[in-house]
C-alpha cells in the first residue's frame, strides 16, 4: 500500500558513484558520489567509465520527491551560495563486491542532518543542476507560505514594588540570603 502526498512533485535521478583506490591501508576502495542523472532511467550499478583503476557507476534511480511540508527547507537550500542535493548511501549487506546502496536523494538539508546523526550512513552533498533549481524554486514559489512572527508575551507580570525571590518569606533571618558563609556565622553570633 502506498501513500500519495497531495502536491508533492518527483523527478527519477540517477546517481553516479565512483569507486577509487584507497589513501589509507584500512581502506582499499573510496566510494563516492560524484554527480546525478535528472530524468534518468533506472538502472543497477551500470558501468559508465573506467580510467585505470576508478570506476565510475550508474549506481541506482531514485524519486526526488518534493513535499510541501517541506517548502522551508528547500527555501533555506535556494538561498545558499551552491544550492545541491543530498544523496543518502547505506550499507549494502547483500553484496561483498559493492558495500553501499543508493537509499535516498533528497532537496532537503534538514532531511540530510538527519541521516547525518547516524555513523551507519554515507550522505554526499551534489551542486543542484540550474534547471533542478528553477524547478525547485517554482515548486516553493506555489506551495510556500511564510509563517508570520509573533511575538509571545510575557505573562505573570506584576505591577508592584514587591522583592520576589530573596529567599524563604518564611525563615526570618537577620542577614542577606545572599551574604557569604563566613558572614552569616558573625551574623548569627
Amino acid at each position: 500500500m502506498s501513500f500519495v502526498f497531495p502536491n508533492s512533485q518527483s523527478i527519477p535521478v540517477g546517481v553516479v558513484i565512483r569507486k577509487s583506490p584507497g589513501v589509507t591501508r584500512w581502506a582499499k576502495w573510496a566510494w563516492r558520489a560524484i554527480d546525478m542523472l535528472p530524468g534518468a532511467g533506472p538502472a543497477d550499478w551500470t558501468v559508465l567509465r573506467r580510467d585505470g583503476d576508478s570506476t565510475e557507476f550508474h549506481a541506482a534511480t531514485l524519486p526526488l520527491e518534493l513535499y510541501v511540508s517541506d517548502t522551508e527547507a528547500y527555501v533555506h537550500e535556494l538561498r545558499t551560495r551552491q544550492p545541491s542535493i543530498y544523496v543518502v548511501l547505506s550499507p549494502n549487506a547483500a553484496s561483498t563486491d559493492i558495500p553501499w546502496k543508493v537509499s535516498l536523494v533528497t532537496a532537503s538539508p534538514y532531511e540530510a542532518q538527519d541521516y547525518c546523526d547516524s555513523s551507519e550512513v554515507l550522505v554526499e552533498k551534489l551542486p543542484m543542476p540550474e534547471g533542478m533549481q528553477a524547478w525547485v524554486g517554482d515548486f516553493v514559489s506555489r506551495h510556500h507560505e511564510e509563517d508570520a512572527f509573533v511575538k509571545r508575551k510575557r505573562r505573570n507580570w506584576r505591577d508592584d514594588d514587591a522583592e520576589d525571590g530573596i529567599g524563604d518569606p518564611r525563615i526570618s533571618k537577620d542577614s542577606d540570603v545572599y551574604s557569604s558563609p563566613r558572614r552569616r556565622r558573625e551574623a548569627l553570633n
